[in-house]
């Protein structure tokens, strides 16, 4: 089992043992590790290693899989976050994910911004709306692009800038982890690195977990990198450490093109 908090704080997020299984496959074994506030943390692997799986079980979206099973402990604060009792909308506003393919709503971007504020209760009436709205643009790097077409359809908007869309939906609710489902592999190289200087912005605010297929990204915006291979989380580290003296072999051979 691997296991290393590598931060002082206490972490945002704690996973223990965690298994995930569809129907009686094993796609995730025994997985633990730490999710610190102060860093962006990467997950890395081949495609079909269970890293986009291991995200999925942070907010719970593989309840939406009839035959997944998820084993093990996984805390937000503290608190258990497959007990009985868990709130899982409530959750889900506090553990945001932002997907592969930007979805934006069918709506104007003002809306796509302001749906979840007014669903939970977050804003008392239109001009705390469009502070929230202002607000989230903002720090999605959005507002100077769009503040003047507020009612146009966010589906009208590029690829890049329905991404950002999307992350401003997401913080619009004030949440305290940002899940980000390999956010830039349908996205041009000039949006890809507008949301990595966007991540690099939002780092500390949150805690970030992005999982990601290029290398080159985790190192370029991450500060811890863990690597997961055939459901199993090989290695996990500071993001340097993991890149230029991994411990595994396994890791080595990734990280040097042997497969992936």
């Amino acid at each position: 089992m691997v296991t290393n908090p590598i931060s002082n704080a206490e972490p945002k997020m704690r996973a223990r043992d965690v298994s995930v299984y569809y129907g009686t496959k094993k796609a995730i074994d025994a997985v633990s590790i730490d999710i610190p506030t102060e860093y962006v943390t990467a997950f890395i692997g081949p495609s079909g290693c269970g890293k986009s799986t291991f995200l999925r079980t942070l907010n719970r979206m593989n309840d939406t899989i009839a035959s997944a099973r998820v084993e093990g402990r996984i805390e937000l604060d503290g608190e258990d976050i497959y007990e009985s009792g868990m709130d899982v909308v409530q959750l889900r506003a506090r553990v945001g994910m932002v997907f592969q393919k930007p979805n934006p709503f069918p709506k104007s971007i003002y809306e796509n911004v302001a749906y979840g504020p007014r669903i939970h209760g977050f804003a008392e009436g239109k001009a705390d709306l469009d502070a929230v709205v202002e607000r989230s643009l903002r720090r999605a790097g959005l507002w100077e692009e769009v503040k003047d077409r507020l009612e146009d359809s966010g589906t009208a908007l590029s690829g890049g800038q329905q991404q950002r869309l999307c992350i401003a939906r997401a913080i619009a609710v004030e949440p305290e982890v940002i899940l980000m489902d390999e956010p830039c592999s349908a996205l041009d190289p000039i949006a890809t690195a507008k949301i990595e200087e966007l991540i690099d912005e939002l780092r500390g605010r949150y805690a970030i977990v992005i999982v990601t297929h290029s290398m080159q990204q985790a190192a370029r915006v991450s500060q811890r990198t863990a690597f997961f291979h055939l459901g199993h989380m090989v290695e996990y580290g500071e993001t340097s450490q993991i890149f230029t003296t991994p411990r595994e072999t396994r890791t080595q051979d990734y990280i040097t093109g042997r497969y992936g």
